[in-house]
């Protein structure tokens, strides 16, 4: 297994990431429901017996902390991408819930050129660990996944309302004692979040006990120095998962991604304007332009749930053995019918769940 996520990954990466529309950057409040023609199961379908719950995904992204670069400190295209997962039932219980982060950053001169190395793995903060530093150099008594992962624990078996009223204070730290005993951080935001995640769940076909997944695949790979006739550009391509699995099959998959840009001159000077949201490709729908400008028949977050939906029922080694044509898009007919995109990132997202 380990080897086929090495093989997917290093696929996915090398692929040449789908191109964005727009400039969109800064931050988005919550993932839009992907949209399908071709759903998953739903509570109806559901096996005899069986209790459905609804699968969520919250996703949201800043570059506001980012900075110009001047003759004695480099620039910054720094990006926070905070994810939220969970499961939850018709009455609007939280399940299970998943929560982490993706800290990115690209550098840049007053030249307008890059200076990271932009090939780099692009960990999360879960994927971290006590790398991220938060014990080491912050004097914490718990990392910051550690942290996080007290709060996911707190929620689940709640509502939104009795998570709100009980998790934090009016300062967004944590309010309920065994909670505070591990989680100083500030906890406002993922409070938000897995109410927003919540609010987007819907039955994809997971059922009661299968286990929630929060996946991600990283890139900066398509950022590019400024010259003398174009603006730099740092880029983060996040592709993100929240999937569950009853065993090895995946009982649900909801697909998101994000395209977050921040551009910049030739003095290193950013042009982006740091404040404006930056939607995911769920949330942009229509507008993210595959229809208009490329002239397919199905847009990004259709393709994307499309997809998610052929593979519930199948296993990661299913995923891994689609047929895939010249271009990396899938070469089933049935696939094929509704993905005409690249699914690499997406076969890489699949493997990653399950190894987990």
């Amino acid at each position: 297994m380990k080897k086929t996520i090495a093989i997917l990954l290093t696929l996915a990466l090398c692929l040449g990431l789908l191109a964005g529309c727009g400039g969109n950057t800064a931050t988005t409040g919550t993932t839009a429901a992907p949209a399908s023609e071709t759903a998953g199961e739903t509570a109806a379908d559901a096996p005899a017996g069986a209790s459905a719950v609804k699968t969520g995904l919250y996703v949201s992204t800043t570059i506001a902390d980012s900075t110009n670069a001047t003759a004695d400190e480099a620039g910054q295209a720094k990006y926070d991408v905070t994810l939220v997962a969970v499961t939850v039932t018709d009455d609007g219980v939280i399940e299970s819930c998943v929560i982490d982060s993706i800290p990115a950053t690209v550098a840049f001169d007053a030249t307008g050129t890059i200076t990271s190395d932009i090939t780099a793995e692009v960990p999360t903060k879960n994927e971290l660990g006590d790398s991220y530093g938060m014990k080491a150099y912050g004097g914490s008594a718990y990392e910051w996944n550690e942290q996080v992962a007290a709060l996911a624990a707190y929620a689940q078996g709640k509502t939104v309302e009795e998570l709100k009223n009980g998790a934090v204070d009016e300062t967004g730290h944590a309010a309920d004692a065994d909670l505070a005993s591990t989680a100083s951080i500030y906890l406002g935001g993922f409070v938000s979040g897995i109410e927003a995640a919540v609010n987007n769940a819907q039955h994809l076909g997971a059922q009661s006990g299968d286990k929630l997944v929060l996946a991600t695949v990283n890139s900066l790979a398509s950022s590019k120095s400024a010259d003398g006739e174009n603006e730099g550009t740092a880029q983060l391509d996040a592709y993100i998962t929240a999937t569950t699995m009853n065993g090895d099959v995946i009982s649900s998959c909801y697909i998101d991604s994000v395209q977050a840009k921040v551009a910049f001159d030739t003095t290193g000077a950013i042009t982006t304007d740091l404040t404006a949201p930056v939607l995911t490709k769920n949330e942009l729908g229509e507008n993210y332009g595959m229809k208009a400008w490329g002239g397919a028949t199905y847009e990004w977050n259709e393709q994307a749930a499309n997809f998610a939906s052929y593979v519930t029922g199948k296993t990661a080694a299913d995923v891994a053995g689609i047929a895939v044509n010249e271009k990396h898009a899938p070469a089933d007919a049935d696939l094929a019918a509704s993905v005409t995109i690249s699914i690499g990132e997406f076969q890489a997202l699949i493997a990653k769940a399950a190894a987990q």
